[in-house]
């Protein structure tokens, strides 16, 4: 009989993770405990701090985790060679759009948690991910553009994918929206 793994071989950091992340979305910050989040991987609590000394240790490896994730996207972008400038303008806004609605709680815990006690995690990497789009949209750009109107880009974005996480929309239900909204966006810019 083979021995018993630990649980600890058992339970990943990102099994931990995806459960973590959806109790913040569900019950916020404050009322989670490293228990509760234990408790619904059926493992001991001792289990999760082998892998985060705290829950605020957790909860900014998420949050480091899903930028990483959106910066990705906004790379493979930037470094397809195939793709001209203005191909990779759009597609730089609509991977935005598509990344929100396809990781929908990932997107409301990176941008939409409201919980006091988290705000002080969520300064550095929003910050980063920002400099990284306007930088993109400025590298790309034929128009020389100024911080509000790259701003004002950002936030229609954001806006857009807000909108349709609110409805539990997924991407292949507005795609053709998400489409016809980046063109708009496009024709504001050239």
């Amino acid at each position: 009989m083979a021995p018993r793994k630990s649980s600890q071989d058992e339970l990943s950091k990102d099994a931990i993770l995806d459960v973590a992340r959806e109790l913040f979305v569900s019950e916020g910050y404050a009322s989670i405990s490293m228990r509760k989040i234990a408790n619904l991987l059926k493992c001991s609590h001792g289990a999760i701090y082998y892998h985060f000394k705290n829950k605020a240790e957790l909860f900014y490896e998420m949050i480091a985790h899903d930028f990483k994730e959106l910066d990705q996207e906004l790379d493979d972008v930037l470094n397809d060679k195939n793709m001209t400038n203005d191909e990779k303008l759009f597609s730089v806004m609509y991977r935005f759009i598509h990344f929100g609605l396809t990781h929908q709680n990932q997107y409301e815990v990176m941008f939409l948690l409201k919980d006091e006690e988290v705000k002080s995690y969520l300064i550095q990497e929003p910050s980063q991910s920002y400099q990284k789009f306007a930088e993109a949209i400025v590298s790309l750009s034929n128009k020389r553009l100024h911080t509000k109107e790259i701003w004002s880009l950002f936030i229609s974005l954001h806006g857009f994918v807000t909108q349709y996480c609110r409805t539990d929309a997924t991407f292949e239900d507005v795609k053709e929206l998400a489409k016809s909204h980046v063109e708009f966006l496009l024709k504001a810019i050239k």
